[in-house]
C-alpha cells in the first residue's frame, strides 16, 4: 500500500475510487465501506484510495475534549492493508483545514486532487465546513463532474447500528465480546513492555506490564480479562489486570499487567499486542496477599477454561 502524507504527494488519476473518513473504529460498518471500495477499483480496474485525517478531526473541533481513539493511525494503517487498499492519504487536520467548504473539500482534494470515478460514502458521512457535505452534495458534485456515487448502509446487530460510539460504550462497560461483534475482530492493545515492581512475580504470577505509548487510545474498563498476547509472531494466551491494585495501594495510577501463561521469553522493552477476549471480573481489593494469590489462581483455571473452547 503506497501512504501520503499530503495531497500533492498522489498523482492524480480518475480511474481511482475513493472514500473518505476517520474510521477511528474500523468496524464491521466501516469495512462493508472500505470491502465496497477495493470491489469496485477490482470491477473498474482502477485504483483504490482511502483518504483519511489525523489527528482525529473532534480535536481540532472541540478544543479541550478528551477523544479516546478505538484505532489508533498505524493501527488502522494495518487493517487497511489487509482490506486490499492501494493507496492511502493521509491529511493532517489543522484549524485552517477545518474552514474549508464541502465543495473546496470536493474539488480541490478529491475531484482535482487525487482523481474520481467513483466515490463510496457512508450513510451518516458529513464532511466540510459545519459539516455541509452528505450523500446528495456528493451525488450533485457527481453529476457536475462525471463520476459516480455509492452508498454503503448502515450495519447493525439485533437492531443496533454498529458505531465507534457504541463500542466505546461497550469497552468502557468491559464488555469487549459485544464490542468484538460490532468491531469484528477482537479489541486491542499495543504497547512497550516496561520494568514494574515485580510484584506479581513475588505472588508466583509474573507480569509485564505494559505502557500504552499514546495517551488517547481507549483503554477499556478497570477489571481482569482472558487475553491473547501476539510477540514476534507467536500467539500466547494468559489473563490481563486493568487497574490499580488496591490491595497494595492506591494511587489512581491505572496499570495494565499481563500474567502470560506458560512463557519464558524476555520481553522488556519489547512490543508485545493484547486481544482483550473475555472480561472475568471486576478489579476487587483483598484483605491478604494470600486471598489474592487464591483469586488469582480461580481467574486463572476460569480463564484456560474459555481458552480451551477456542482452541479445540
Amino acid at each position: 500500500m503506497n501512504i501520503y502524507s499530503d495531497i500533492s504527494e498522489i498523482e492524480k488519476d480518475t480511474n481511482s475510487v475513493v472514500t473518505v473518513g476517520t474510521f477511528d473504529g474500523l468496524h464491521i460498518g466501516h469495512f462493508d465501506i472500505l470491502n465496497e471500495v477495493v470491489y469496485s477499483a477490482k470491477h473498474l480496474n482502477c485504483r483504490s484510495v482511502v483518504v483519511t485525517f489525523e489527528p482525529h478531526p473532534r480535536t481540532v473541533v472541540s478544543k479541550g475534549y478528551d477523544v479516546k481513539l478505538l484505532t489508533l493511525l498505524d493501527e488502522r494503517i494495518e487493517q487497511y492493508e489487509k482490506v486490499g487498499i492501494d493507496n492511502l492519504v493521509i491529511i493532517k487536520f489543522t484549524e485552517e483545514f477545518r474552514q474549508l467548504t464541502s465543495e473546496e473539500f470536493i474539488i480541490n482534494y478529491i475531484v482535482n486532487g487525487v482523481g474520481v470515478k467513483k466515490f463510496v460514502i457512508g450513510y451518516d458521512h458529513k464532511f466540510g465546513k459545519d459539516r455541509g457535505g452528505d450523500e446528495q452534495t456528493m451525488r450533485d458534485y457527481g453529476n457536475k463532474f462525471g463520476f459516480d456515487v455509492s452508498l454503503v448502509p448502515a450495519k447493525t446487530i439485533d437492531g443496533e447500528i454498529s458505531s465507534s460510539t457504541k463500542i466505546r460504550k461497550l469497552l468502557r462497560l468491559g464488555d469487549v465480546e459485544s464490542a468484538k461483534i460490532h468491531l469484528g475482530r477482537n479489541y486491542s492493545i499495543s504497547g512497550k513492555v516496561i520494568k514494574g515492581e515485580g510484584r506479581g512475580r513475588k505472588l508466583g504470577f509474573p507480569t509485564a506490564n505494559i505502557k500504552v505509548e499514546d495517551e488517547k487510545k481507549l483503554i477499556p474498563s478497570i477489571g481482569v480479562y482472558v487475553v491473547s498476547v501476539e510477540f514476534e509472531n507467536e500467539i500466547h494466551y494468559g489473563i490481563m489486570n486493568i487497574g490499580n491494585r488496591p490491595t497494595f495501594k492506591n494511587d489512581n495510577q491505572t496499570l495494565i499487567e499481563v500474567n502470560i501463561f506458560d512463557f519464558e521469553k524476555e520481553v522488556y522493552d519489547k512490543e508485545i499486542k493484547v486481544n482483550l477476549l473475555k472480561r472475568i471480573r471486576e478489579e476487587k481489593k483483598f484483605n491478604s496477599k494470600e486471598k489474592l494469590i487464591e483469586q488469582i489462581k480461580l481467574d486463572k483455571k476460569e480463564a484456560e477454561s474459555f481458552i480451551s473452547t477456542l482452541v479445540n
